[in-house]
């Protein structure tokens, strides 16, 4: 699999895809990313040393992400994350965290502040929309608002291209992300293994509709493929253990 990736369009970055113990969700009616996990800490450690060997600093911002929230990674990766950070004069750094973890987040900003590096933390919300949501995504945030979650998170993803979806849902869930957050990831929904599949007709409404209103937004990125940040495709692991 593809762990290490370099974005130069918005928000200039590269990109580590590490492998924690697994998301404690794992709920989500429509994710399977979940699968790239392992319980084996130090083989974990391994393999994301390797992968964080790659990381150059090129432009002082790093973004990690790793199938689940940071604190699915073991001790030692994290201790490894703030190395790679201080060797590579990296001072912006960006970490998934699900609801679930909220309370996590004061402490792992200050943790790398120490170093003054600053956090940013992402979280899939996937839809404001609360009813679908959690009846029908299965995400896990309750009935928590924008404002409720804008409190630890300061970036968020959208999921779009679901059935049941449409022009005015996912315009209502960019603007609001816009709104209460500094960034938003909008993700179309692929095939994966899950039972929930993408729906054409709402994915081309997308497509038409709406991204060439925010396709130029510097505040925006838009993914029509999970990996079109240059992380997550099949390749042969074993390169990370040369």
């Amino acid at each position: 699999m593809e762990r290490y990736s370099v974005i130069n369009d918005k928000n200039p970055r590269e990109i580590v895809l590490l492998r924690g113990s697994g998301c404690k969700w794992r709920r989500c009616t429509f994710c399977d990313y979940h699968l790239d996990f392992c319980k084996d800490e130090e083989e974990n450690f391994r393999l994301n040393c390797n992968v964080l060997s790659k990381v150059k600093g090129i432009y002082k911002r790093l973004e990690v992400i790793n199938s689940g929230s940071f604190c699915d990674l073991d001790e030692k990766t994290m201790d490894k994350i703030l190395d790679t950070c201080k060797d590579r004069g990296i001072n912006a750094l960006h970490f998934e965290c699900h609801y679930l973890h909220k309370d996590e987040v004061p402490a792992i900003k200050e943790r790398f502040s120490k170093d003054n590096i600053t956090v940013k933390i992402k979280s899939g919300v996937e839809t404001f929309d609360i009813p679908y949501r959690e009846e029908v995504m299965k995400k896990g945030f309750d009935s928590a608002s924008p404002k409720d979650i804008s409190k630890y998170a300061d970036e968020v993803c959208l999921l779009f291209g679901l059935k049941g979806q449409t022009e005015k849902s996912m315009t209502t869930d960019l603007e609001t992300g816009l709104k209460y957050f500094e960034r938003v990831c909008v993700n179309i929904m692929n095939e994966n293994t899950t039972p929930v599949k993408p729906d054409k007709e709402v994915i081309e409404i997308f497509s038409k509709n709406i991204a060439p209103k925010y396709i130029d937004n510097n505040r925006v990125d838009i993914l029509m493929n999970n990996t079109d940040f240059g992380v997550g495709a099949e390749n042969e692991e074993e390169n990370y253990f040369d």
